[in-house]
């Protein structure tokens, strides 16, 4: 990335936060000397995943690599960096939810391609899929019940939140705070 849109990225989000226009996340992280875990099982692949992704205070490069393989887009193998916030986000929702089963992943990155014919075939896909900048996630829990997993996903005001009970899952993602 170019040093200007680094800087220029930076500028933005401290005007936002100093305005207000971003609020600090309803949920806190665990503290800085803890490990941060998480379990997946991709149901497209079949793959499953239980890994210490964040611990000493930085994320692990192979850990989240080993995730960004997980959540690649099954239709085509490409992968994306995915955004740790989304991590975290999901981190404090299966503490909340007080459960160790693993997050179900319906939809984790979608390459433009894949979003481009999901939105053809479905008014649901939005154009500017936030799946697209690894920032979003489809997912059920298989011990806790959507309606649970849904409401304390809305508690966390972390982000965009949408449930959809005909297809068993609900999306979360760490865009604005939003809901459907």
């Amino acid at each position: 990335m170019k040093p200007s849109r680094t800087r220029r990225n930076f500028l933005r989000l401290a005007a936002a936060v100093a305005t207000g226009a971003v609020a600090a996340p309803a949920f806190a992280l665990p503290l800085a000397s803890a490990r941060r875990a998480l379990s997946f099982e991709n149901l497209h692949t079949g793959e499953v995943l239980d890994l210490v992704y964040w611990a000493e205070g930085r994320y692990l490069p192979d850990a989240t690599q080993r995730i960004e393989y997980l959540l690649r887009d099954f239709r085509n193998n490409k992968t994306h960096a995915i955004d740790p916030r989304l991590l975290d986000l999901l981190t404090v929702l299966r503490a909340r939810l007080d459960t160790r089963a693993p997050f179900l992943v319906i939809s984790g990155y979608r390459s433009p391609e894949t979003n481009a014919m999901l939105h053809r075939k479905s008014e649901g896909v939005a154009t500017n899929s936030l799946h697209m900048q690894g920032q979003a996630i489809d997912i059920r829990i298989a011990d806790r019940s959507l309606e649970s997993l849904h409401s304390t996903a809305l508690d966390l005001k972390a982000g965009g939140v949408g449930c959809y009970p005909r297809s068993d899952f609900v999306h979360v993602d760490v865009g604005r705070v939003r809901r459907w």
